[in-house]
């Protein structure tokens, strides 16, 4: 609670959380309005951001190290074998729908309450923290 009872009242991103009523600020709070880069993505997601031309533009040998690749459960996305294979395939593809689609699994959009670990705030939680 006192994480919140500071948020709340010190406002360190100045959103404006004085001039709200109880109710505004927890949806503040809620909403997705914050990103912060992802640590890990999964296979899937990695092979479903592949364009489908690009992929069958790819040599067999390409085509097998994505696959391999894809088949692994979760991929770092800051350094390792995989992303520096991805990228090279992929390194001719600048300017195509592949890369920014790579490129964008690394961030995803989060609330100002994941931001300071808490999981979801109800207008109750920012009453008790205000009181």
């Amino acid at each position: 609670m006192s994480i919140l009872s500071d948020e709340l009242t010190n406002d360190p991103l100045a959103i404006g959380y004085a001039g709200m009523t109880d109710a505004q600020a927890k949806d503040s709070l809620n909403g997705l309005t914050r990103t912060r880069t992802r640590e890990t993505v999964s296979g899937s997601e990695i092979f479903n951001a592949i364009d489908d031309t690009e992929y069958a533009a790819l040599t067999d040998a390409q085509k097998t190290v994505i696959r391999e690749i894809c088949s692994i459960d979760l991929i770092d996305t800051s350094n390792g074998i995989a992303k520096s294979e991805i990228g090279s395939i992929f390194a001719g593809a600048a300017g195509t729908a592949t890369r920014p689609a790579l490129q964008a699994l690394k961030t995803e959009s989060i609330s100002r309450a994941q931001e300071l670990g808490i999981s979801q705030v109800n207008e109750g939680d920012v009453t008790h923290a205000r009181a």
